[in-house]
């Protein structure tokens, strides 16, 4: 004979509403709520198991999200249709399943994964966070056969809709976890991308123009040393393209260390941006103050290519004499500053693209939205210009 579960004390209901709430609260990730969930079940119903089955994005199948140990590392493994196997038919018609006897139920389904055999009796009830959308189903198995009451069903009912909007939200979180992720991901191989295209341009232009440049230096000063006495007219051309050649040949060599910065690699970001402060113009001081910081790679490759466009700006627009260059280490961000003493500029300078493109700021805002950075460019006509680049650490709390 079925034994009947009586139905709670107020003191209890109390306790079980305070459970309920510091399941609420106790954290968004949907491994963690599920198993609450599925432990608060198995007191309330003085069941032995509980499953919690989770409606997929199509609305057609149940999966598996969790349940009581060890069924909690089956999650994502058992999925149901619609109408399938009693969670299913209470998906399906929206109202609790009370099954004395299982194995005499029609509707019931058996999983080997879910050891079916033992157990002899099951609720199933839905879980609906609002009226008309369903989150899920919640299943509890007894050992033995029970009477599931009225009462008792309505309360497993209402405690299970109220679960259902934390179950809702952690989906929300988890799915929301994952796409930051993937967007971390692209990010990552977008920068990984353009370091790989700057690198083989570098090198194109180390191995090929570089190398006809440096040929061609040689061949004039051959020309040079080949000529009669007193063909001054001629020398002066030769020696004029020979400056020329030697020109190229530095802006082609500056070229490649812009486009691939070798001790980016090597030494790291402060060691970058200390090379960057010793190639300004002789006629701009530096001062540089870099704090230890353990980065992604591409992410360093992004803080570091906007502060070499910043300092472009400098050498380029600001008339300054001296420049400040901070890399610190907050609690729980990196920063970049890049300040200097110029001539500054209105906000109408950096408004529109033509402002944006000259200063180079489309591209250090496309970076910065890349790696999830702040950048702000605080400037006022003959008060100098301030470039501060904040980047967010990781929480190392966060599931």
């Amino acid at each position: 004979m079925a034994r009947e579960l009586p139905s709670p004390e107020p003191r209890e209901e109390n306790e079980l509403l305070r459970r309920i709430i510091a399941t609420f609260s106790a954290g968004l990730d949907l491994d963690g709520t599920v198993r609450r969930l599925a432990q608060l079940m198995i007191e309330v119903t003085a069941a032995d198991v509980c499953f919690v089955h989770v409606l997929d994005e199509t609305g057609r199948r149940l999966v598996l999200a969790g349940g009581t140990p060890p069924f909690d590392e089956l999650a994502g493994t058992i999925e149901l249709a619609v109408g399938e196997g009693v969670a299913g038919w209470v998906a399906l018609h929206g109202e609790a399943a009370v099954v004395e006897d299982k194995w005499s139920d029609p509707r019931y389904r058996y999983f080997p994964e879910l050891r079916g055999e033992n157990y002899a009796s099951l609720l199933s009830v839905p879980m609906v966070s609002r009226p008309g959308h369903l989150v899920g189903v919640l299943n509890v198995h007894s050992e033995s056969r029970r009477h599931f009451s009225p009462d008792k069903v309505s309360l497993v009912g209402h405690v299970a809709n109220l679960m259902a909007g934390a179950v809702e939200n952690a989906r929300l979180y988890t799915r929301l976890a994952e796409r930051e992720e993937a967007v971390e991901r692209f990010a990552q191989h977008t920068l990984q991308l353009q370091e790989a295209e700057r690198q083989r341009l570098a090198a194109e232009i180390h191995d090929g123009i570089s190398q006809r440049i440096v040929s061609l230096h040689y061949h004039l000063c051959a020309a040079a040393d080949a000529l009669q006495p007193g063909s001054t007219q001629v020398a002066g051309q030769l020696l004029a393209a020979r400056d020329l050649a030697a020109a190229a040949l530095d802006e082609a060599r500056s070229a490649i260390g812009g486009l691939r910065p070798p001790l980016l690699d090597d030494l790291g970001l402060g060691a970058c941006l200390r090379g960057l402060a010793r190639d300004l113009p002789p006629q701009i001081s530096a001062e540089v103050e870099i704090d230890d910081c353990d980065l992604d790679a591409h992410v360093e490759t992004a803080i570091y290519r906007m502060a070499q466009e910043a300092l472009q700006n400098v050498v380029k627009h600001a008339g300054a004499s001296h420049v400040r260059i901070e890399l610190r280490s907050l609690r729980n961000a990196v920063q970049v500053l890049v300040v200097d003493d110029g001539v500054g500029f209105g906000p109408e300078a950096l408004a529109g693209t033509t402002g944006g493109t000259r200063y180079g700021v489309t591209g250090m805002r496309a970076r910065a939205d890349l790696v999830g950075a702040e950048l702000r460019i605080d400037s006022k006509p003959r008060n100098g210009t301030r470039v501060s680049i904040t980047v967010p650490l990781a929480d190392p709390s966060r599931p």
